[in-house]
């Protein structure tokens, strides 16, 4: 049986199973479109086409499956740079479907011509350092190949985003239905055999260790390890840190929790580390710019190291370890918990973890060294006000990260989506749109006045699609980072970082949603009476003074 290409790219995004795809239609695209009207596909229009892949991305981080999006050509498929870019840094499963000019017209100017010919531009070149692989579909005699490749980065071990573009003319051609039966969708099985000697080797580190400290990193979320990384600490009596994008690697509210590990938090993991810790298991965490302090030394120095990750590139990347062993998180884990139950290895003697953190706190104040003062306070209550509003979890994108990195403690219920790869504005609304159409948890997304405007109308998406949504806007009326910079290494030459706001309970009426401003810790008294959190779609504005800033350098 003959099927047109439109048709097989919609039953390929089916059998990957694609639940949702976000975009904008065009010309260009439309027999794609056409095949998803009787698709099992929800296909949800967007105001721009870098929000459909920010949305791509974050169905893609929350459902563990691929997250589509499609556009058409010239700029509909410029515009998705960004959110593409986004997946690649966050190793997404990210599927691009972009239309283009008939093939018979290329390098003569068609209108929106990307092909790269005739001095057009080049798609496949503009798209090659952020894909793990993109193809312009010239002809059809490939096309099984092309979408064999595809799925194959799709549903590996170390995803990341796909680009397929498809000429108009091409997207209509014949082709036999058959052809779906030559590609695999099957997802390449993990070695869960761990060899015996990495074992012993960790095992023997750990009982020499007087003060071992377990950082963990993505790798462990990633691979669905939590519990095991849990039960771990917890026979051991092992402290667990972690970096910011692996919040709620183990309950940041357990007794062995000292929250996050980075520039942005405020410093009790660190100092644990540089003080106390004589063995350091960094165990799928890449130890990046913030999480190492911008690579400081003093962390890591005359430490014992275990380093074990799923993506052999991240092993040694920036230290060396006495024991690097490349293996999946979840399997090296349970391997481990074994271990030292045939072993029977004796716990450490137990930390008051509690007791480290207030003496570090003391010590932090009398230093002047505490990132957040009391102009901060209400922004404080208000993350405690979730964590006791939301004792069934909740799922939260984060732009403003360093709010939630200090002073919201993620539980084994919650998930921590903080934009930490390409570090986009913009990224948290869409992102959570995209989650929402798979998590039942509601759905925070939490973003600064800034970022807001660069994404405000995808609160448009919401309504258009009953979407449920709660926006926490953080309102300050400057683009608070580079104000904050500016106020410590620029001796207050404020520039292009200040703007006016509009008024956002008008903007939320006019959209027809909710809307709370809150200004100080009484404020939230009424909070949980104002709003449907679960079911309806929310603007949560909190004021803060523009000239209050956190108390920590990045060092730029």
């Amino acid at each position: 049986m003959k099927i047109q290409v439109s048709q097989v790219l919609v039953k390929f995004l089916e059998k990957l199973g694609v639940e949702c795809i976000f975009g904008i239609p065009g010309s260009h695209i439309l027999p794609v479109y056409d095949g998803l009207y009787d698709s099992s596909i929800r296909s949800l229009l967007v105001k721009h086409e870098q929000a459909a892949a920010f949305m791509a991305g974050g169905h893609a981080r929350i459902s563990g499956g691929v997250g589509a999006c499609i556009t058409t050509a010239g700029p509909g498929a410029t515009n998705l740079v960004t959110g593409i870019a986004s997946a690649y840094t966050d190793n997404l499963p990210v599927i691009a479907v972009t239309g283009e000019a008939p093939t018979h017209i290329f390098g003569k100017g068609g209108l929106q011509e990307s092909s790269g010919e005739g001095g057009s531009v080049d798609q496949v070149l503009l798209f090659a350092g952020i894909t793990r692989y993109h193809k312009l579909i010239e002809r059809t005699d490939y096309l099984a190949s092309v979408l064999n490749q595809a799925a194959g980065h799709l549903l590996s071990d170390t995803p990341g985003p796909v680009v397929l573009s498809i000429p108009y003319n091409v997207q209509k051609e014949p082709v036999d239905a058959a052809i779906l039966e030559q590609i695999s969708f099957s997802r390449p099985g993990v070695d869960a055999v761990i060899p015996g000697e990495y074992i012993d080797r960790s095992l023997a580190l750990i009982r020499a260790a007087r003060r071992p400290l377990i950082i963990a990193g993505y790798g462990c979320i990633r691979a669905g390890a939590q519990a095991e990384l849990g039960s771990i600490s917890e026979r051991l009596n092992i402290p667990v840190t972690s970096s910011m994008k692996a919040k709620g690697a183990v309950d940041e509210r357990s007794a062995l929790s000292l929250g996050s590990l980075g520039v942005t938090s405020g410093g009790y993991a660190m100092r644990y580390l540089e003080q106390e810790a004589d063995l350091a298991l960094i165990l799928g965490a890449g130890f990046n710019e913030r999480t190492s302090y911008v690579w400081d030394n003093k962390l890591l120095a005359g430490k014992k190291i275990i380093q074990v990750d799923h993506n052999p590139q991240q092993l040694q990347k920036v230290f060396r370890a006495d024991l690097a062993v490349h293996a999946d998180l979840g399997a090296w884990l349970r391997a481990l918990d074994a271990g030292i139950q045939q072993q029977e290895l004796a716990a450490k003697t137990p930390v008051d973890v509690a007791a480290f953190i207030k003496a570090a706190r003391q010590d932090i104040d009398n230093a002047g060294e505490r990132i957040f003062n009391e102009q901060f306070d209400h922004v404080q209550a208000f993350y405690r006000w979730l964590e006791d509003r939301f004792p069934d979890g909740l799922v939260m994108f984060d732009d403003n990260i360093v709010f939630a990195q200090n002073f919201y403690r993620v539980s084994g219920k919650d998930r921590f989506c903080p934009n930490t790869g390409i570090s986009s504005l913009g990224h948290a609304i869409p992102a959570a749109i995209g989650a929402a159409c798979t998590s039942k948890l509601p759905l925070f997304a939490m973003i600064g006045d800034g970022g807001f405007h660069m994404c405000a109308m995808e609160l448009m998406t919401a309504v258009n699609y009953s979407i449920p949504l709660n926006v926490v806007l953080f309102n300050n009326d400057t683009m608070g980072l580079i104000r904050k910079n500016q106020h410590q290494h620029y001796d207050d030459r404020f520039i292009d970082c200040d703007f006016t706001n509009p008024d956002y309970a008008k903007f939320a009426q006019s959209c027809g949603i909710s809307h709370v401003r809150i200004e100080n810790e009484q404020d939230l008294s009424g909070l949980s009476r104002a709003m449907d959190f679960h079911n309806g779609i929310n603007l949560i504005e909190i004021i803060i003074d523009q000239d209050a800033y956190p108390n920590y350098s990045s060092r730029r």
